[in-house]
């Protein structure tokens, strides 16, 4: 398997390992041709995608295409633009979010050490941070697998689910990241 659709409304599917132009895939049922050398983890088009429609991954729009984009062409930045439009300044903004996945009343407490740096530590849990908000409800799945192999030596598995990431280009996609990264400490 070379490329693969996550979710069957997908107009796009993900390389799993390089795949070179010229290339014939089967992904969502469709066998193409690859028309451009598709780096591992990027997005290839499943179907035809016209300039100004969206470009659908985890079942959401990720953003918007800038050009017409054909089957089996490589999908990133040089096609699709952030759904974010013509902002120069992006506030976030969490009371505004739909939070009703993941909304409690519930109090919780952090059980964890103070590191030597003043940091705070934690230990043995194993988290699951996606890396964009859109694929929220694939972590949790992998949460809820996982649990499977919790021993008595691991306090929990925990999907930890965030609004940012999709729709984010550029330095805007940096900061998240940097953002997410600063989570785990060793």
């Amino acid at each position: 398997m070379n490329v693969f659709q996550i979710h069957p409304h997908d107009n796009v599917a993900v390389a799993v390992d390089a795949v070179a132009k010229g290339s014939v895939v089967t992904a969502g049922g469709k066998t193409f041709t690859v028309c451009q050398d598709i780096p591992a983890g990027h997005k290839v088009a499943l179907q035809p995608i016209a300039k100004g429609e969206d470009v659908i991954k985890y079942g959401f729009p990720i953003g918007t295409a800038k050009a017409d984009i054909p089957v089996g062409a490589w999908v990133h930045t040089q096609n699709v633009q952030s759904k974010l439009g013509d902002l120069l300044h992006y506030t976030y903004e969490p009371e505004k979010a739909d939070r009703s996945p993941w909304k409690s009343e519930k109090k919780y407490e952090f059980q964890g050490y103070k590191r030597s740096d003043g940091s705070a530590g934690i230990r043995n849990e194993v988290w699951i941070i996606p890396t964009v908000g859109c694929v929220n409800n694939i972590a949790r799945a992998i949460e809820t697998a996982a649990q499977a192999y919790k021993t008595e030596n691991i306090d929990g598995i925990y999907a930890y689910s965030h609004p940012h990431g999709c729709s984010q280009l550029g330095d805007d996609q940096v900061h998240t990241q940097k953002i997410l990264s600063g989570l785990i400490h060793n």
